[in-house]
């Protein structure tokens, strides 16, 4: 990895994330805190949190149809699951994932010379 990947931040004590215009590292905090002062001002729901943004990004991504294994590589997850638990689709969405299933198995069933 390169001296500016997360494994070397970690080795030297750097826990920031990205080099801002001023040259330190943005940490976390600083991130959070003031996506909580926005949040905040627009009367959202406290229980958002900078990392919603992540969350909302994968689950819209899915909910577009976007192949999961794009979905996971683009987002860095080793595996599936850790895809699967960040992804929380509406319900409108479950339900015309449901039609398009069922609606596929009925044809198939019905379709003519089908033995069983």
């Amino acid at each position: 990895m390169d001296q500016w990947g997360p494994a070397w931040d970690a080795a030297h004590g750097r826990p920031g994330l990205w080099p801002s215009e001023r040259g330190p590292r943005v940490r976390l905090h600083r991130l959070d805190s003031r996506f909580a002062s926005y949040r905040d001002a627009l009367g959202l729901d406290p229980a958002l949190e900078f990392h919603s943004l992540r969350r909302s990004y994968i689950t819209h991504l899915i909910e577009e149809g976007y192949d999961p294994l794009f979905v996971q590589q683009q987002v860095g997850h080793d595996h599936a699951s850790t895809t699967a638990f960040y992804t929380s689709v509406s319900s409108d969405f479950r339900t015309r994932s449901l039609r398009r299933v069922l609606d596929a198995t009925i044809k198939a069933a019905l379709r003519p010379g089908r033995t069983s």
